[in-house]
């Protein structure tokens, strides 16, 4: 079993990283049956991605399973500059918690195996991630996905308070936040 870590692109226009395989035994009269797990990353590398988990007893059909359900539920990222996030966020699934930093342009990807496929899949380069509690892959891509689900653009913002974009962007100057014209 040699690790499929490369990127994969498809005609599609998709992209998807194997993140982990997990083999299972079951125990049968005649000896142990093996089975296969696979968690499979996908994304189109312009902010879209998703997740998907697999089941089979062999590996090439569970990744084929698993990248049809990553691309069944997909999610947006609103990326600052096509490579970062706009705000820091934090994200929680069962035991594993992770924090997200936005990070300055040149930075590069600091982050842990299964978080790392995650921002390759989804486009992004420069961020700074921390996993902090459980380090099960599936336990760090869920909660990964609850930090970029709570990531909002600033023009959301901007209409939940009620205000114009131009005078959030005005304030974010005056604290000295850098602010790129694409925002």
């Amino acid at each position: 079993m040699a690790p499929r870590n490369d990127r994969e692109e498809r005609d599609d226009g998709f992209v998807d990283k194997l993140v982990h395989i997990n083999r299972v035994a079951k125990v049968v009269k005649g000896g142990r049956r093996f089975g296969f797990a696979a968690l499979v990353v996908v994304g189109d590398l312009k902010g879209r991605v998703g997740f998907g988990h697999g089941k089979a007893r062999e590996v090439p059909e569970a990744i084929r399973k698993a990248t049809e359900a990553a691309k069944r539920d997909m999610i947006f990222v609103p990326l600052r500059d096509a490579r970062t996030l706009h705000h820091d966020v934090h994200g929680r699934h069962g035991a594993g918690k992770v924090i997200l930093r936005a990070a300055e342009a040149g930075t590069g990807i600091i982050a842990g195996g299964p978080m790392r496929a995650v921002f390759e899949a989804v486009g992004m380069h420069d961020v700074v991630a921390k996993s902090l509690g459980s380090s099960n892959p599936y336990n760090m891509v869920r909660a990964t996905f609850d930090a970029l689900k709570g990531q909002m653009h600033p023009k959301d913002v901007a209409a939940r308070r009620g205000i114009k974009y131009s005078t959030l962007q005005a304030r974010r100057r005056e604290t000295g936040v850098s602010v790129s014209a694409e925002d």
